[in-house]
């Protein structure tokens, strides 16, 4: 038998959706229309599908009689609610392009995403605790010249722009919604960049309404299933795999809390009767450890989804064993692809789903190359993962150069990531080319945080790494060189001259005050072994030993 190339497609006898999210939302409003379809724990409120489909209309006409059009942007700030949910599908009724905004953004990151998609339109969350979303936008939005609106949940600004809809009748919201096509934009979500800057990801109804169709395939979803979602709905992970999951097979969004909260999480697939719970492997460890977690009947859980960043095996099985999954899946992707391309199945073995992050998903292609020379490797040899199909991005927003450096002319997305595919087709993710830092499901480049350390007075030179985690997968770590007879800087120290500019998972949790910094011959500093000395010097020893799928 000769070489077996690390190359598999995605074969299935059921037909990609070749239609736009309006369309399948009102085909399962007809289907099941007295059923649930949404429940937000936190305000009480509860949707039929009917009541749904009737909310999403109303907001839909609401924005047209604010004049937006087809591909212009729409703006949305918030931590989970119900109306997350209506804003999603209401921007997809009207062909608004709808641009995902991480809730822990602060200010020169929010003007910077309102900037660069040209927002006209803004929903916020109002005031909370932890952030003045409205005051925040108050303070950009003079430097923002295409941010025309802004509407604020649970405010009077949402009110009136609901009231406006009385201005547009069902006939122009039909007119408009026909028109579109499901290869139009529809939705930007901005990820981290290499650069400094985010790149905004420019997905179509085709990529994203078909990638939450098929993993809610693979999961056996149907009108009987209930999804908590702790997940946040900015990722693709809570409104593709959560949201339309759920709304293309007649399933019920359950949203336990604004954000993660694991005693609110287990409440509510108690109360609620969910059949599936999704989470990052941090949101599994802290729903197990939580003191209350014997006190919740969790036995109406059956499936859900664990990914985001590499899952603890040990994790994984006593999600299995103590949370009655037994058919939970590991998914693997990328918002530029949607995002899953690799997903465990219901009836694969335990090994399969504790040390795999699956195969290839329906309708899609899966390679391994070697980086250097571009061949496909064979199987079992590590190389760089590539994906190929529906569900590849647009590209990244109003950047043709890094969408060519990231999609080739064949059409392969090349994730960075490197990956060894087994001779049964399942594949493991054994670390990625680049020093990208995956947090808790959150992507961070060390280029952007050190950008940020620069403009410290007392930073000469900082380089950042990833180190391992128990509890995130990985935290960050800075290596920092300091003017001569500068204070002593801790880690705390760098927090407080972070926090208010950098996202909270951006701020390095460690700092390691250097003299120099471990050098190629070619004068290259040498981060893989910044991250060794990094574990021996922190004692992370015990975090490096745990094993990921």
């Amino acid at each position: 038998m000769g070489r077996r190339r690390s190359y598999e497609s995605g074969t299935c006898d059921v037909p990609l959706l070749g239609e736009t999210i309006g369309e399948n939302l009102a085909r399962t409003v007809a289907r099941v229309g007295e059923r649930e379809s949404l429940v937000d724990r936190p305000s009480g409120r509860r949707w039929t599908y009917a009541e749904l489909d009737k909310d999403v209309r109303r907001l839909a006409k609401a924005l047209l009689a604010a004049g937006v059009e087809r591909e212009q942007r729409v703006g949305i700030w918030s931590t989970n609610c119900a109306e997350w949910v209506l804003v999603q599908y209401a921007t997809a009724l009207v062909g608004a392009v709808l641009v995902n905004l991480n809730p822990a953004y602060r200010a020169h990151e929010l003007e910077y995403v309102l900037n660069q998609s040209g927002i006209r339109l803004l929903v916020v969350s109002a005031a909370t605790e932890r952030s003045d979303y409205p005051g925040i936008v108050s303070s950009v939005a003079g430097r923002c010249p295409a941010l025309q609106r802004v509407v604020v949940i649970g405010e009077p600004s949402l009110e009136e722009l609901l009231e406006a809809s009385e201005q547009t009748d069902d006939e122009a919201l039909d007119t408009r919604s026909s028109s579109l096509d499901p290869d139009d934009p529809i939705n930007i979500q901005y990820t981290s960049g290499t650069t400094g800057f985010p790149k905004g990801a420019t997905l179509s109804h085709h990529n994203i309404l078909n990638n939450g169709y098929f993993v809610g395939e693979l999961l056996s979803y149907d009108e009987h299933d209930r999804i908590c979602l702790p997940v946040p709905f900015y990722h693709c992970f809570g409104m593709v795999m959560g949201n339309l999951g759920a709304t293309t097979h007649g399933s019920c969004i359950v949203i336990p809390a604004p954000s993660f909260d694991p005693a609110a999480t287990l409440e509510t697939v108690a109360a609620e009767h969910c059949t599936s719970l999704y989470g990052v492997p941090t949101m599994f460890i802290a729903e197990l450890s939580h003191p209350s977690f014997a006190g919740h009947d969790l036995s109406s859980l059956r499936t859900g989804i664990m990914a985001g960043s590499p899952c603890p095996v040990e994790v994984m099985k006593r999600v299995v064993s103590d949370m009655n999954m037994s058919e939970v899946a590991i998914c693997y992707g990328m918002t530029e692809t949607s995002p899953v391309s690799t997903q465990t199945r219901v009836d694969d073995d335990l090994e399969r789903r504790t040390e795999t992050v699956g195969r290839v998903m329906p309708h899609l292609e899966v390679k391994v190359r070697d980086p250097k020379s571009d061949r496909v490797v064979d199987r079992g040899e590590p190389g760089e993962l590539c994906t190929r199909g529906y569900s590849v991005m647009l590209g990244y927003w109003e950047d043709p150069e890094a969408t060519a450096q990231a999609v080739d002319r064949a059409g392969w997305m090349h994730t960075g990531d490197l990956a060894v595919m087994r001779e049964d087709g399942y594949l493991n993710i054994v670390g990625r080319i680049k020093d990208m830092v995956i947090r808790g499901g959150e992507n961070v480049y060390p280029r952007e945080v050190e950008e940020f350390l620069y403009s410290h007075p007392d930073i000469v030179d900082v380089q950042v790494v990833g180190v391992p985690d128990e509890r995130y997968g990985e935290e960050l770590c800075a290596w920092v060189l300091l003017k001569e007879g500068a204070p002593r800087l801790d880690a705390a120290g760098l927090r407080e001259f972070c926090t208010g500019h950098l996202a909270h998972y951006k701020i390095p949790r460690y700092v390691l005050v250097a003299e120099s910094f471990p050098m190629t011959v070619t004068g290259k500093v040498r981060k893989v072994e910044m991250r060794e000395r990094s574990i021996e010097l922190l004692g992370l020893d015990e975090a490096a030993r745990v094993r990921h799928a």
